[in-house]
């Protein structure tokens, strides 16, 4: 079928081009939708409507419409097949990948894609429709990183990892304790803190007893500032054993750092307003590019916070 706004709502859209990585989109797409008790709609886009504007013929290799149903069709089955009372709906598009996406991201639950894919104008699910999708998705968007062993192989950590900066991530913390929630998993959640007191010009480098406890202040008021922002959750998860950690340094390093050893890391993606605006900030990019484990990308407009820290700007 082709994809309209009639299809299902609250369900969950994966990305598909044929590619190692999309057939690993898909399968933790229908784990996903099965674990939600949701639809899944498989959607492969190819930019054919653009052809007739530009007089351009297709090249040889260009697939049909008839080939890119089929292969919609047929990660469809591959879904059905992997979770077989899960309701799948297979979509072949006349736009591209990413507009696709990104349009039926406004009323899916959770939009997924693979980190790479075949390339050309298709693929590298990461290089360009990922990206594009992450800065533009208008709910919760998987991108599913790396190259995992077989399913039966996967090492299971029951850790997910939240990355939280201030009260402006909130859509992004409730987000992982749901996750937490649902896998039965402990839920880390780190904030990453600088200390910006310089040394008086003359004043050795190395740390004193004086500066160390100044250090060791800033620590515990970083901690103290993110426990707020997870306290409102927690009454509402008790389910869910959260833990707050604090690290002083990059929050991108920290991340990627924890990502080892995570089923998951959540993060906030907040965006500027505008056209000009940057749409994706240098954890979230640096995430998508280096995570060890699927990254669940949460935008966030960006209103009171200043991008720094832990959270995902």
């Amino acid at each position: 079928m082709d994809a309209d706004a009639a299809g299902p709502r609250g369900h969950v859209v994966v990305g598909v081009d044929g590619s190692r990585h999309a057939e690993l989109a898909l399968e933790r797409a229908a784990a996903e939708a099965r674990r939600l008790g949701v639809p899944l709609e498989v959607v492969h886009g190819r930019p054919w409507a653009a052809l007739p504007q530009t007089g351009a013929e297709p090249a040889a290799h260009t697939p049909s419409r008839e080939d890119a149903r089929a292969l919609a069709e047929a990660a469809a089955g591959r879904a059905r097949r992997l979770a077989p009372r899960l309701e799948v709906l297979a979509s072949a598009v006349d736009e591209d990948a990413p507009d696709a996406l990104v349009r039926l991201s406004h009323r899916a639950a959770l939009t997924v894609v693979g980190s790479r894919g075949l390339g050309g104008f298709t693929g590298l699910l990461l290089g360009s429709v990922g990206l594009r999708v992450a800065a533009h998705t208008a709910g919760p968007l998987m991108v599913v990183r790396g190259d995992p062993p077989p399913e039966h192989d996967r090492a299971r950590y029951d850790t997910v990892v939240l990355g939280v900066e201030s009260e402006a991530d909130a859509d992004a913390v409730g987000l992982a304790f749901r996750e937490a929630a649902a896998r039965g998993a402990r839920l880390v959640a780190l904030h990453a803190w600088t200390y910006r007191h310089l040394a008086p010009p003359g004043e050795p480098l190395v740390p004193t007893s004086p500066r160390r406890e100044d250090v060791a202040r800033v620590a515990r008021a970083e901690a103290a500032a993110a426990e707020r922002v997870l306290d409102p959750f927690r009454s509402r998860y008790p389910q869910v054993r959260a833990q707050v950690r604090a690290v002083n340094g990059g929050a991108a390093h920290a991340l990627v750092e924890a990502s080892e050893t995570a089923d998951v890391v959540v993060v906030a993606a907040h965006r500027g307003r505008g056209r000009l605006a940057m749409r994706l900030g240098p954890v979230v990019h640096s995430l998508l590019h280096h995570s060890h484990c699927p990254v669940l990308v949460v935008p966030v407009p960006r209103g009171g916070g200043h991008g720094g820290g832990g959270g995902g700007s």
